[in-house]
């Protein structure tokens, strides 16, 4: 019984790892995946990978270490510029946010039909994370934005639109089958 369960903690440790290192590889690689201003992010993917693997708190990790990833890549440059309150606390709350839902989702769904507890989890991720970035745009950055006379209806499309239609896509083709793959391989 001690065994297992140690193997069991060494399994979820070597998975943490592994699905940290992923996140910030991809993010240093996304920054260079630009829809207009902003990067195309791939770090989503390990997200839900670990929300599905590691229940939810692996999911909040993973989106927390995407948080961390991004302010130290560079990619938060232009908000942070404007706030560095606003841009620490909308980056590393909308990453923890995303994975912590695509984890609960996770479990509520599992036991009726892993695959599309998966790809639901896959897509609340970029809803998560767009949604919340799009919140602390209102809380903080708004002012910064409007001085143009730009619409939020505007703002919002330009901005954040077509990034957000490819993380969803990218998430939904990639995270149910890599799930798939790596419990086959009983991973």
């Amino acid at each position: 019984m001690k065994k297992t369960r140690k193997a069991m903690s060494t399994k979820n440790l070597v998975m943490y790892a592994v699905l940290t290192a992923v996140t910030f590889v991809l993010q240093y690689i996304s920054m260079f995946i630009r829809t207009g201003t902003f990067s195309i992010t791939l770090s989503l993917v390990p997200i839900v990978i670990g929300a599905a693997l590691l229940g939810w708190k692996g999911g909040t990790w993973l989106g927390f270490v995407f948080g961390i990833a991004v302010l130290v890549s560079g990619d938060a440059g232009p908000f942070l510029a404007l706030s560095v309150p606003g841009t620490i606390i909308t980056v590393l709350v909308k990453g923890a946010m995303s994975g912590l839902v695509a984890g609960i989702i996770f479990k509520i769904l599992k036991n009726k039909n892993n695959t599309l507890a998966v790809a639901i989890s896959a897509v609340s991720c970029p809803i998560v994370n767009t949604g919340v970035f799009i919140l602390g745009v209102f809380v903080f950055f708004l002012k910064y934005f409007m001085t143009d006379g730009m619409t939020i209806p505007a703002l919002i499309f330009s901005f954040i639109g077509v990034n957000f239609f490819i993380e969803l896509a990218v998430n939904i083709i990639l995270c149910p089958a890599i799930v798939r793959l790596l419990k086959l391989r009983n991973i």
